[in-house]
């Protein structure tokens, strides 16, 4: 019967800021993947070739990111009611999807020049690790602080940061060929790049998947809801419950109240006052919708199969 919101500030301008450094990540991490590129392909090395990949699979997963943030500025209208507020969550599960592909294949790659050992020319693997190191590691500083509150920022960030790691791993490689002939580190540490990706993809794309499936919140105790609410001296019984995630800010529940007895409308509106305040309060749901019933023949279960 009621729609109670309580907004966010400053939203606008935060997510112009998003995008900005999105922005700036999406330029650099298109020098760093022409250049691993092109000294992949001349030294001969998996490792930086896989490194570019990964690259070159963050720039599109920026650039995602970077268009989603721009959608989710977008109002909403008539035949989109929610307007684009989901965008950063879709952009979330495709880019937490790419990077566990990207490790799958990485590592398949490994395991066939584990095979099939090459020598690499060790000098230019360090030199465009190197610059890896440098460009990604702006890009991490840049997304880190809005990596811990929006998913969307996070599966950019996770993507940048394993990507460092990566660069790391390869400028380490690059010195044991250089120094020791060692030239099997190559596939091995490509190996452990793809396993540490597939780790930090799945926990964002398990996450991701939770809110596009409209599952309850983690955070969030159904039946203490509906306790708490049956608290209220007019209310008889809480059921047909809903409780889900729309985006990182906006968390809905709507339910249907029986009531003890025939109240009249304004005294419904105390109550769903009270109601508003206090799941807002305890439990951070900031959209409730209660459709009031009295003697009415339905079911009451806390939950209803639609």
């Amino acid at each position: 019967m009621d729609h109670h919101h309580h907004h966010n500030g400053h939203h606008h301008d935060h997510a112009n800021l998003k995008g900005r450094n999105l922005l700036i990540s999406i330029v650099l991490n298109v020098v760093i993947t022409v250049a691993q590129v092109i000294g992949g392909v001349i030294s001969g090395s998996l490792a930086l070739l896989s490194d570019a990949l990964h690259n070159f699979s963050d720039v599109l997963s920026l650039i995602i990111s970077y268009v989603a943030t721009k959608l989710a500025k977008r109002k909403a209208s008539i035949d989109r009611t929610f307007g684009y507020k989901r965008a950063e969550i879709l952009a979330a599960f495709i880019n937490a999807s790419t990077l566990v592909v990207v490790a799958i294949f990485l590592m398949i790659e490994a395991v066939k020049r584990l095979m099939e050992p090459q020598e690499i020319g060790s000098n230019l693997v360090i030199i465009m690790s190197f610059i890896g190191i440098v460009a990604n590691g702006l890009s991490v500083l840049l997304l880190k602080k809005d990596s811990s509150s929006n998913m969307n920022m996070k599966s950019a960030y996770l993507h940048l940061l394993t990507d460092m790691m990566a660069s790391i791993a390869v400028l380490i490689g690059g010195i044991l060929m250089k120094f020791f002939q060692i030239y099997w580190v190559d596939a091995v540490l490509t190996m452990v790049i793809g396993m540490y990706l597939v780790y930090m993809g799945y926990d964002l794309l398990k996450e991701s998947t939770k809110v596009l499936m409209l599952f309850t919140p983690k955070s969030i105790e159904v039946q203490e809801i509906v306790n708490s609410i049956c608290e209220l001296e007019a209310v008889k019984n809480v059921h047909h419950v809903h409780i889900w995630q729309l985006n990182e800010e906006e968390i809905h529940m709507e339910a249907h109240i029986d009531f003890m007895e025939d109240i009249k409308l304004s005294e419904f509106d105390v109550i769903l006052e009270q109601i508003e305040e206090h799941v807002y309060h305890r439990h951070g749901i900031n959209h409730v919708n209660i459709q009031p019933e009295y003697d009415k023949c339905d079911s009451k279960n806390v939950i209803v199969q639609d």
